[in-house]
């Protein structure tokens, strides 16, 4: 039985030319302007009650390279402005400085990249080496709002196995004074990314605040200058996270999380700087896909499970539990710390689950088809 490999995506650094910077900021409007054609044409076509596939995009393609207007799309490589119809396709979004380049559109010889359309290879800062022997699939540009200039490699990784199978299970508890807080009862800190450059954000910010919008040198500038600071802080955040997510599934067979509607909790104004800074939605997408990775398992249990409420030791339902008590003792005697108590009872809920079956369906799949289950919640009774 063949044995299939994982596809990882290998992002570097790299350092284009004014020529390859002009030609690639050129590919990143054209892929930018089909999209929207296209998009607005499938738009058109749904108030209709018709459907657009690609093929039909496709050849709206060709014909917008025919006319005056569009001419300027032949100027770039055809094979990003054909993936990003694709991507339409199947309702991908991706930045919107950046361009998808297929095995036809570039080469790949000897560690040097080159792009179409381009004579030179682009200057790459190797940060690490690709894995033995592979060979990029597609390649993806890119170019953050700091102005920065990524190049992302597909490639497979031969050296991602399964990891050996163990026991160990943990629950665990997403917070703001901890980022986590483990079934094990350990507590790993929030960092607050954000925090040290607090200062240097604020006063950005404000600068960019007072550039009249019509000042377009100026206001550029200054939003670049936010912009930085922004990198700096979700660079931090993304290794601590890659670090820590790493760790989870090395050590663990079975993860149990809660399935925490992220995008609703940053609504509450008050809260909402601390929950984007703890990023409680890359940590559980680095998870997922990396437990897919290591043949490792991600249970996702529902939000509405009474996990801090609920004794791990007895089951009793306390009635009330306001965010500002921490620690508290159960009828049975035990005196549990809120946040561990409520990892605990995370794991065992999602164990018995994933045991029983009970009350359990699919969830959602990572980009690897791996199925995270979901647990209805938990009914007090009357």
């Amino acid at each position: 039985m063949k044995t299939a490999h994982v596809k990882r995506a290998f992002k570097y650094r790299f350092y284009p030319t004014d020529a390859q910077a002009a030609e690639l900021s050129r590919t990143f409007g054209c892929v930018r302007k089909v999209y929207n054609l296209a998009l607005a044409a499938r738009t058109q076509a749904w108030t209709r009650q018709e459907r657009v596939n690609y093929n039909q995009t496709s050849a709206m393609l060709t014909a917008w390279k025919k006319t005056e207007e569009l001419a300027y799309l032949n100027d770039v490589s055809s094979v990003p402005l054909q993936q990003a119809l694709r991507h339409l396709q199947t309702a991908f979004t991706k930045s919107r400085k950046s361009a998808e380049y297929t095995t036809s559109a570039f080469r790949f010889r000897d560690g040097k990249l080159t792009l179409a359309k381009m004579a030179e290879p682009l200057d790459i800062a190797w940060s690490r080496p690709l894995p033995e022997g592979a060979s990029p699939s597609t390649v993806t540009v890119s170019q953050d709002a700091a102005g920065r200039w990524y190049v992302s490699l597909l490639c497979e990784d031969r050296s991602v196995q399964p990891l050996p199978a163990t026991d160990a299970a943990v629950g665990v508890d997403v917070g703001l004074d901890h980022l986590l807080t483990l079934s094990t009862g350990e507590k790993i800190s929030n960092p607050r990314h954000e925090r040290p450059d607090r200062v240097r954000l604020a006063k950005a910010q404000r600068q960019l605040a007072r550039k009249a919008k019509g000042d377009g040198a100026n206001r550029a500038k200054a939003r670049w200058k936010v912009a930085k600071v922004y990198a700096r802080i979700v660079d931090r955040r993304r290794d601590h996270l890659h670090k820590l997510t790493t760790r989870l599934v090395r050590e663990n067979q079975t993860i149990v999380i809660e399935d925490l509607a992220v995008r609703n909790m940053v609504k509450n104004g008050s809260l909402a700087r601390a929950i984007s800074d703890a990023a409680w939605s890359e940590f559980r997408s680095m998870l997922e896909y990396k437990a897919q990775w290591y043949g490792r398992e991600v249970i996702a249990i529902d939000r509405w499970f009474p996990s801090s409420k609920l004794c791990s030791v007895c089951g009793t339902l306390r009635d009330k539990m306001p965010l500002s008590v921490r620690e508290w003792t159960c009828d049975c005697g035990t005196t549990h710390d809120r946040d561990v108590n409520a990892a605990k009872n995370i794991l065992a809920v999602g164990l018995t689950a994933s045991v029983c079956g009970a009350g359990v369906r699919p969830q959602r799949s990572t980009p690897g088809g791996h199925s995270v289950m979901k647990q209805k919640p938990l009914r007090r009774e009357p």
